[in-house]
């Protein structure tokens, strides 16, 4: 008589066991993985009829998966970075389950054998500094949203820091002394300490004077007084953008969000001649080599490396066809 694993009772395991206690996993790796673990289990109840908590593992194939990465990006218009992160998931619980199952080594290995996709790297967006000026002016500071909107933008434009770091803030984190800087813990539970320039200091200043909202002492609250949502920071930052493409046309045409504005940190400190270690600290990047991304995008600095050196004089030359198969080759 063949047996059945139940995926149940393992999947809880990856998640409780390897995630939170053996690997603690940030809650925001946690939330990523359970949101896709959770479509590919009503994925897979619509394909195999029975409900998620009576699935087998060794249903779980990699035809399966296959089709359902598939679906992901040709019916649901998933970008294959999407579709990556899904599969990421996916390969992180069976390399759990090979421990567990070693009977299903070969069942495990074909999921494990689901490759990547590779896709075109676009160019990082970034915002120019009449936009950034006109983005800090567009928040009505006679208000107590306008003056939490305006600290807000001009510390993630500062600072670079990520959109559930600034969130998370809370008003211990500061430090407004001699070296001001601002405290947080950032990916693979890493901290570290940026600093703060002196305008942002002086408005973070002026800002920790209103009176506390909330009772979790969040540096941004919502007007409840809790922490800002991800949709909450988009639409703030959504309506400070259509304000201030009034004044700056450019901005109509561009979206705004945390980490457009953290790239934008990143290329004040790259025109500025600041090392690209120094960056990676600054950002908190695991790899220096991560800041590659950023050499990549500036045109202004692409030109300047330009100018010092001394173009090749060409000549024009006229064109001669080729071989019939040379033709043919060049063709594809």
């Amino acid at each position: 008589m063949t047996t059945t694993t139940s995926l149940a009772p393992l999947l809880e395991r990856f998640f409780t066991q390897r995630l939170m206690q053996q690997r603690e996993a940030s809650p925001h790796t946690i939330k990523s993985y359970r949101d896709s673990f959770r479509q590919f289990l009503i994925f897979a109840q619509r394909r195999l009829h029975r409900p998620p908590s009576r699935l087998d593992f060794e249903q779980i194939d990699a035809p399966l998966v296959t089709t359902f990465l598939e679906e992901l990006e040709k019916q649901r218009g998933l970008t294959v970075r999407s579709r990556n992160l899904r599969l990421t998931a996916i390969h992180s619980f069976f390399r759990f389950a090979a421990f567990e199952l070693p009977d299903h080594a070969a069942q495990i290995q074909r999921v494990l054998a689901i490759p990547s996709k590779r896709f075109t790297r676009s160019l990082v967006s970034f915002l120019s500094r009449p936009e950034v000026d006109a983005l800090l002016a567009a928040p009505d500071r006679s208000t107590w949203s306008g003056r939490r909107d305006h600290a807000f933008i001009l510390t993630a434009v500062q600072t670079g820091l990520r959109l559930s770091e600034i969130t998370g803030l809370k008003r211990e984190d500061l430090s407004l002394g001699a070296g001001a800087n601002v405290r947080v813990i950032g990916k693979g539970r890493k901290e570290r300490c940026v600093p703060l320039a002196k305008s942002t200091r002086k408005v973070l200043k002026a800002w920790l004077r209103e009176s506390q909202r909330g009772e979790d002492h969040v540096l941004f609250p919502s007007v409840r007084g809790k922490r800002l949502s991800v949709q909450g920071v988009q639409y703030l930052l959504n309506k400070h953008r259509v304000a201030a493409s009034k004044v700056c046309a450019s901005l109509k045409h561009k979206r705004v969000t945390v980490h457009r504005l953290r790239h934008t940190t990143a290329m004040d400190l790259l025109q500025a001649g600041i090392d690209r270690s120094v960056i990676a600290l600054w950002l908190g990047h695991e790899s220096v080599e991560t800041t590659q991304i950023y050499l990549e995008a500036t045109l202004a600095m692409k030109e300047k490396a330009l100018s010092k050196i001394t173009p090749p004089k060409g000549k024009p030359g006229r064109f001669k066809p080729g071989d019939r198969l040379l033709s043919f080759l060049n063709s594809l």
